[in-house]
């Protein structure tokens, strides 16, 4: 073979390929900040670690450099833990006020109860709110069964409340103000993890316990919050095994960190307990609600997508391929039938008792699935019915509206409204007063929202950055599926799903605001100033709607100046 001849050939197996020339496109693309990836081994990029932790502000204060270096090593769980305190005390401050059955209330509150007693969930005189919080308190649950249109996880877990405290306002929300906390700090460390900083993840969670939105869900016996809870547990769940798996390939370059061919493609990546972890969680959202199903869709295909990325950062010639051949199946197997099997699981109530509705539909039926258990065809018709009356609901409602109106808030949801005289429930205005729980999110943090997801959208579009569209996937998963019922009644506040997206949006853009490590001290600290005035506000913001958040009694003219848009009233 001669030597021209020689150098044509293919590379053998496990060879650093040769850097490519950056082509035509590229040198296009970067006139508008696109970036290719940066000089680094394939370990180096498989694996992106943590920074250590600093101690520059804890010396400042006066502490020895021992003390100050074990405070810095402690941040990454102490930090996102005092976060979830403040969240969890301004959640649970005053959680059985407004003592009423506000909203959506009057269904779960109840369906949770009758599960705790039945198993399923039972019928409910029309009298029965006024019954529930009257002195003596009586509790009207019949024995007939209750045509409901959502899963049952979601009651299961607010009936833990009731259980606890009795079918009162505070035992109805005990559950979901417990899961809205436990969110914030869960925020925090998934910050942590996806922009590898403590400050930001702890900037994240903190965004959300501020949030108007995510309070007062918090603070409600609505379902919502808890597809957003079991949605966030499983996208961090899905980040362990990212890193998890990215860690195992690397571990199989060369020692000198350069790409392999034959590892990156060959490799399995082996037990994935974290993956199977999101399979559950998952399915506990679909369980609670079928909102939860687009982000089992969403999530598998950033799962798989995200180990064709680190198959073709430890140098598979084609990572997709390799993907489809190692990781796929696996994904699948780990994600949908677990996913399945767990919502199955959550019908466990119904399919154990006699008097569940539709329990008994497919009994003598015959035709041709009637090779399939009777109580699986039964639950099989009840889906259908369900799936077709949450689709053709087209009832007007006050307060329902379009979602291209969310993120700006458009039309918020008013859970609780009362307008005492002078001398009534605490009020001392002459002109009369107002009590509301408004399901608003915090303005200033929506808006800037907005302008988060634009330069998100950017980093991912022109600087490839995989955190961007981590974070736009769990956007677009709760809100794009929506624009398929415009005709459909529906409401801002199936938006909470996404809150924590959008809060790590706005703190990745803050991050950005700060400048990088290189950046001169002049860059930096306008960008702090810029960044520090942000969060200030943002803070002050839901300061100042605090009151229509908790339905606490304000001057009728306090009330108008919080109604900063005509649509809100």
């Amino acid at each position: 073979m001669s030597s021209d001849t020689a150098t044509d050939a293919a590379p053998p197996a496990g060879a650093t390929p040769a850097p490519e020339a950056p082509n035509p496109w590229a040198q296009r693309l970067r006139r508008f900040g696109y970036a290719g990836a940066g000089q680094r081994t394939a370990r180096e990029r498989l694996i992106a670690p943590f920074p250590a932790p600093r101690t520059r502000v804890w010396q400042a204060v006066g502490l020895t450099p021992a003390v100050a270096d074990r405070l810095a090593r402690w941040s990454g769980w102490a930090g996102p833990l005092l976060v979830a305190l403040l969240a969890g005390a301004l959640r649970f401050w005053h959680l059985g006020s407004p003592r009423a059955v506000i909203f959506d209330e009057t269904y779960y509150a109840k369906d949770a109860w009758a599960l705790l007693q039945h198993g399923y969930e039972g019928a409910w005189p029309d009298n029965a709110n006024q019954l529930i919080l009257g002195h003596p308190q009586r509790i009207p649950l019949g024995v007939d069964p209750s045509y409901v249109v959502h899963p049952p996880m979601g009651k299961w877990v607010i009936a833990l409340g009731e259980w606890l405290f009795g079918l009162t306002p505070f035992g109805w929300r005990f559950s979901v103000a417990v899961l809205g906390t436990l969110a914030v700090f869960m925020l925090c460390r998934i910050g942590r993890r996806l922009l590898r900083s403590t400050a930001l993840g702890c900037l994240a969670g903190g965004l959300m316990a501020v949030d108007g939105l995510q309070f007062v869900m918090s603070r409600t016996s609505l379902l919502d919050l808890i597809v957003m809870f079991w949605v966030l547990a499983a996208f961090g769940a899905l980040l362990i095994d990212r890193d998890a798996s990215r860690a195992r390939l690397a571990a199989a370059l060369p020692e000198d960190g350069r790409p392999d061919a034959r590892a990156a493609a060959g490799t399995r990546l082996g037990w994935r307990p974290w993956r199977i972890a999101a399979g559950v969680l998952l399915g506990l959202a679909c369980a609670t609600k079928w909102n939860g199903a687009p982000y089992l869709a969403a999530f598998g295909i950033m799962a798989v997508l995200w180990d064709a990325g680190a198959r073709r950062a430890a140098g598979a010639p084609h990572p997709f391929r390799a993907m489809l051949r190692r990781d796929a199946s696996p994904a699948f197997l780990s994600l949908v039938p677990v996913a399945l099997a767990t919502y199955l699981a959550s019908w466990s109530g119904w399919f154990a008792t006699d008097n569940g509705y539709f329990r008994h539909w497919a009994d003598g039926r015959g035709g041709t699935w009637s090779w399939i258990p009777a109580p699986l065809r039964s639950l099989w018709h009840y889906q259908h019915q369900v799936y077709d009356f949450n689709i053709h609901l087209t009832q007007p409602h006050t307060y329902q509206s379009n979602p291209w109106s969310w993120l700006v808030l458009g039309r918020p949801v008013s859970y609780f409204y009362e307008s005492p005289k002078r001398g009534q429930s605490g009020c001392t205005a002459p002109g009369g007063c107002a009590r509301e729980v408004l399901a608003l999110g915090t303005p200033l943090l929506w808006w800037a929202a907005c302008l988060a997801l634009l330069f998100l959208l950017f980093r991912w579009a022109l600087r490839r950055d995989w955190r961007a569209g981590a974070i736009l996937c769990g956007v677009a998963a709760g809100y794009l599926p929506w624009f398929n019922y415009q005709e459909r009644t529906i409401f801002l506040f199936y938006a909470v799903v996404f809150v924590p997206f959008l809060c790590l949006a706005v703190a990745m853009m803050v991050g950005a605001m700060l400048g990088p490590a290189g950046a001169t001290e002049r860059r930096r600290m306008w960008g702090a100033v810029g960044a520090g005035t942000l969060v200030l506000l943002i803070v002050w913001n839901f300061i100042y709607f605090f009151p229509v958040y908790t339905g606490m009694t304000i001057p009728m003219d306090a009330w108008r100046a919080r109604m900063w848009l005509d649509t809100w009233i």
